[in-house]
């Protein structure tokens, strides 16, 4: 049987493990948190999509046909290091004046420690039941990859009557999020020699060209009550083989994060249009938004009991970034879906990236305390 840490050892445990993606490497982890699972009596599928790359959906409870369990999803790749140097080992979960410092601490480990935590140590609660269900996926930091070959599977998959996603929010519950839709610009030119420029076809330029008619496109949408207004960045762009040619090839990527009711094929037209070029647009990432009813009585509960727990009202509020519930969420039947992580928005993604001692505590307490109101 293999001995369960407390939530700091267990995301210590799991930040040891390199699963940035890509390549993701993420079966390392999955398989390890599948243990954990099983010895707490939850019956386990890992799925394998690629070499190295899984899933784990582990279910407990929920016996009957109308039993609806409640979902908790996080994801275990995380992002690259970046360019600069870290001031500690980002594998080594070092602690530091009450944080935890390593890639993944804050987005997402840390999260998927405290709820693999709270549902083994209620596992003697959930069987007989409503119960629970804990998807933990690959590939999430490219667009949903795992969560989209779970969907594939509705046996494997199953029902869910609520979802809890453990991305950073410090805590604080947040009732959906954007959607995202990345793009790929791509301008075609002639080459020819670098001396002798009239006589090719410059891509660069073109793509160039098209970057500046990009930052002046602005959405018509009222914006979102809650969510806000969708937004456009441009962030990156290359070219070109050589300084003494032609370039025939650029490209450019752009990251459009959408509110509901937002169309994403009507803003690829609208942007096709706007930029009245020969430029072709390819989709790399296509995810909708999620928002939740702020009424619903599940999601009123869960602002109560976080609250108490936290000591504070919480606000209505949703995030910037997107997560697995843009295609969990659709598969499920649009249950209400609440976002909340120890971790910290800000601090995803950086060098140096950490999660708080307290925090991580704290939210295994909180998702505890939902399974309860869940289940009991």
């Amino acid at each position: 049987m293999t001995q369960v840490p407390d939530v700091a050892e267990l995301t210590r445990h799991l930040v040891a493990m390199d699963t940035i993606n890509p390549p993701g490497n993420e079966h390392q982890c999955s398989s390890y948190l599948a243990s954990l699972l099983e010895d707490a009596g939850y019956q386990v599928d890992v799925t394998e999509f690629e070499s190295g790359r899984s899933n784990v959906v582990a279910r407990l409870g929920g016996e009957r046909d109308d039993d609806l369990p409640i979902c908790f999803t996080g994801h275990i790749d995380t992002v690259p290091l970046g360019n600069e140097a870290w001031s500690y080992d980002p594998f080594g979960g070092e602690i530091h004046d009450g944080k935890m410092y390593g890639r993944g601490t804050t987005d997402m480990k840390g999260g998927v420690a405290a709820m693999v935590l709270a549902a083994t140590q209620l596992g003697s609660f959930i069987p007989n039941t409503k119960g629970v269900v804990l998807i933990l996926t690959a590939g999430e930091e490219t667009g949903c990859d795992g969560a989209k070959i779970l969907c594939k599977n509705p046996e494997l998959l199953g029902r869910a009557g609520a979802i809890v996603v453990g991305e950073p929010t410090s805590n604080k519950p947040l009732i959906g999020h954007k959607g995202a839709l990345w793009l790929k610009a791509i301008a075609k030119g002639v080459t020819a020699h670098g001396s002798t420029p009239e006589l090719g076809v410059n891509a660069v330029y073109e793509a160039c060209r098209a970057v500046g008619e990009v930052e002046k496109f602005r959405f018509h949408e009222e914006p979102h009550k809650v969510i806000g207004s969708p937004s456009l960045n441009v962030g990156r762009i290359k070219g070109g083989i050589n300084v003494n040619s032609v370039p025939d090839y650029a490209e450019f990527d752009i990251d459009i994060r959408s509110i509901p009711n937002q169309q994403h094929q009507q803003i690829i037209s609208n942007l096709q249009q706007h930029m009245n070029s020969d430029i072709a647009l390819e989709t790399t990432v296509d995810v909708g938004s999620v928002v939740s009813n702020f009424s619903d009585s599940w999601v009123q509960n869960v602002y109560q009991c976080v609250g108490e727990i936290l000591g504070a009202p919480q606000q209505e509020a949703t995030a910037k970034y997107f997560t697995d519930a843009s295609v969990l969420a659709p598969a499920f039947g649009n249950p209400p879906t609440i976002i909340l992580g120890p971790g910290d928005a800000a601090i995803a993604h950086k060098i140096d990236e950490y999660c708080e001692l307290e925090k991580l505590y704290q939210s295994v307490e909180l998702y505890k305390a939902i399974i309860k109101q869940w289940v009991l």
